[in-house]
């Protein structure tokens, strides 16, 4: 099966949207807007509950490659941004990451 660049960073795209949303939701205390506000960890590891904790543990990593950079400027986070930055900052910090992951796929692939 043979995925355009386009189709993959776009799926690629919906996927982290969709996996930070439903992670944070279930895990963490911010609801709807789908981003730990600044008290809370990013990585969602103070919870006192044991299945949260166990989950939060499993997910950490894929957590951090995606959130990536954004967890280096807290400061950014502190000033509480309007959405649609952190939004903007997301889509393309994974377009970036996106585009690389399928160069060296199809690179592998070819190989």
């Amino acid at each position: 099966m043979h995925l355009s660049r386009k189709k993959f960073v776009l799926l690629f795209i919906v996927s982290g949207f969709v996996f930070l949303f439903t992670t944070t939701s279930l895990l963490g205390s911010t609801g709807p807007r789908g981003f730990p506000q600044y008290p809370d960890s990013f990585l969602l590891l103070e919870s006192p509950v044991a299945w949260k904790s166990a989950v939060s543990t499993v997910i950490a990593p894929i957590k951090v490659v995606l959130i990536g950079p954004l967890l280096l400027s807290t400061d950014f986070l502190r000033d509480d941004p309007p959405p649609p930055f952190i939004g903007i900052y997301l889509l393309l910090y994974w377009t970036i990451l996106a585009s690389l992951l399928h160069y060296l796929y199809c690179k592998l692939k070819r190989s």
